[in-house]
């Protein structure tokens, strides 16, 4: 093949090694990749409330909690009635873990109906509660800065 086996065929070992089949591959699993990642982060469209606050990173490994503008609970991407959304939280495997839930609402919801969520989520044991709004289109607050509200420097 590549390689002399010594019996004076003259021949001298291949050194190069051929990397065209192998950028062939990575170009194939490029592609794949590129057209199935829109497809992986699908979830629940929620209007969200603006808000001054500072942006944080929502790692992707969170368990989140999505109202919609019908009222209508997810968890991750399932369906829960309202009804046994208590039940749903308590046997969540990844909340039993974390005790950590991030919730986003769409901005029509009532307040007594979000509310009724974050009291579910406490009876089943959360101890992190986290909301998730869009930053405000003006001007945004840094980390620690509180507004004068008497205008005075």
């Amino acid at each position: 093949m590549g390689m002399s086996s010594g019996g004076g065929g003259g021949r001298a070992p291949l050194g190069e090694i051929n990397v065209t089949p192998l950028v062939d591959v990575m170009l194939v699993l490029l592609i794949i990749f590129m057209v199935a990642a829109p497809m992986m982060s699908t979830g629940v469209s929620v209007d969200l409330p603006d808000a001054h606050a500072p942006r944080m990173d929502l790692d992707e490994e969170k368990l989140l909690l999505s109202i919609s503008a019908e009222q209508q609970v997810y968890l991750g991407e399932t369906a829960v009635p309202m009804e046994n959304l208590d039940q749903a939280l308590r046997t969540n495997a990844r909340l039993a873990a974390d005790h950590e839930l991030y919730v986003q609402a769409d901005e029509t919801v009532p307040y007594g109906f979000v509310v009724r969520v974050f009291a579910a989520a406490r009876a089943a044991g959360v101890v992190t509660l986290g909301l998730v709004t869009d930053p405000a289109a003006g001007p945004s607050m840094q980390v620690g800065a509180v507004p004068n509200p008497g205008g005075e420097e």
